[in-house]
């Protein structure tokens, strides 16, 4: 079967998931999760097959760490579905009730996007998450993982194909798993089956994506996150969430890029080089002038490192930081340390970013962390969904209309009027 026919076949399966009773969706994500927790050794084989070959291919640790799974990392990924599972049903959700004449009533009702495909790389664990969300939202799904997890992608799916189908045969072909490097140029070119692309992985991925597909992508390019010290920040406070931010998991599109320091706070930076002892600083000059560093070039300000590295510049005020911000990130991440509601309220609103913090860790940005039981990916576009995308990002709406003989006539006709009255 070709992968054109594959993905019909998904697309029709994801017809099907979108009537299926809450009860059932449930029940198959209990079953997906037992499925993990039943074969712990079986998914390890696989995963240290990919290690082994990664190894050998010479991956880095940063994605070495992303690949390796342990049998708690199993144990967690499991009670991550049933939290999902618990999670309030996305679907069938009334947004709006309106009269629009009597008798002639409008509701607007969640329902599934349809067909997703997802494109993801090193993170096994991703794949259950993804699918455990979809399944939640009753739609189908296509996952494309990357090379070096081939044997954990497949037996993971595998696993929880089979829970769904124990449950109901009605998940026929809702779960699908492509493998090779080809196949994502085919996908791309699907847009008459799938609904929407959602990239996870580097930034080359997600540009790649972006420029060479006609099907709706959701996702970002970049993770160029900024904390600004403000001058009314607590140094107690804000020194532990700057080297959070930064440095609890540098690899990830929430730490932080670029710290930017009000001019009256400049007395800090001896301190903040002492807590980021293994980050390499990049100051601008005055930076400089307070602290040995390397020198900030101008595209540090535009760069997303993933790594121990930190661009440092001073700014005059806070519209300043602002403005940094804007015209430097990418719309994902930014906090502000201050101690200063009214300045923070002011950042917060300010700042165009999908999610802007106030004296905690930009690393909360996270459908985990946000409690929407896990996430797809984070959006930084403005259209449909922002930020950690978990349920309600996979669900869009129709609008449902009844009536009882009303016809379009009688209104254009001046025979009757609307009363638009919302119920």
């Amino acid at each position: 079967m070709t992968l054109k026919e594959r993905t019909a076949e998904a697309k029709r399966a994801g017809q099907i998931t979108a009537t299926l009773d809450e009860k059932i969706r449930n029940r198959a994500l209990e079953a997906m999760a037992r499925e993990l927790t039943d074969n712990i050794p079986l998914i390890l084989d696989h995963n240290q097959r990919d290690l082994d070959n990664a190894r050998k291919d010479g991956l880095g640790q940063a994605l070495l760490k992303r690949l390796a799974l342990t049998e708690e990392k199993i144990r967690e990924m499991a009670r991550g579905v049933e939290s999902v599972a618990a999670l309030p049903d996305p679907l069938g959700r009334r947004s709006l009730h309106r009269e629009l004449d009597e008798g002639l009533e409008l509701e607007r009702i969640s329902v599934p996007i349809g067909l997703v495909g997802v494109i993801f790389e090193s993170r096994p664990d991703a794949l259950v998450q993804i699918a455990s969300l979809c399944v939640k939202s009753g739609n189908a799904l296509i996952l494309k993982g990357g090379k070096e997890a081939l044997n954990s992608n497949r037996i993971l799916h595998e696993l929880l194909y089979r829970g769904m189908l124990k449950v109901s045969e009605r998940f026929e072909h809702s779960l699908m798993l492509v493998e090779t490097r080809e196949e994502i140029g085919e996908l791309l070119a699907l847009d008459e089956y799938i609904d929407l692309m959602i990239p996870r992985g580097s930034n080359a991925l997600v540009r790649y994506i972006m420029d060479n597909t006609q099907i709706p992508v959701m996702g970002h390019a970049d993770g160029i996150c900024h904390a600004y010290l403000d001058k009314y920040a607590e140094p107690e406070k804000s020194l532990p969430l700057i080297r959070d931010s930064k440095c609890q998991y540098p690899a990830v599109c929430n730490a932080i890029e670029t710290l930017l320091i009000h001019r009256d706070r400049v007395d800090m930076l001896p301190r903040i080089q002492e807590i980021l002892q293994d980050v390499e600083l990049r100051g601008d000059e005055t930076v400089r002038h307070h602290i040995s560093c390397t020198a900030a070039a101008d595209e540090d300000w535009d760069t997303e490192y993933n790594d121990l590295i930190l661009s440092v510049k001073v700014v005059d005020t806070m519209e300043e930081a602002i403005g940094h911000i804007n015209r430097h990130g990418s719309g994902h991440t930014d906090l502000i340390l201050t101690e200063k509601e009214h300045r923070a309220a002011r950042f917060q609103a300010h700042v165009d970013s999908a999610s802007v913090m106030w004296n905690c860790s930009t690393r909360f940005a996270d459908g985990f962390r946000y409690g929407f039981g896990a996430e797809v990916g984070i959006s930084t576009g403005k259209i449909h969904a922002r930020g950690p995308v978990g349920l309600e990002g996979l669900t869009i709406y129709k609008y449902r209309l009844k009536g009882n003989g009303h016809l379009v006539a009688d209104y254009a006709e001046g025979r009757k009027s609307f009363t638009h009255k919302d119920l």
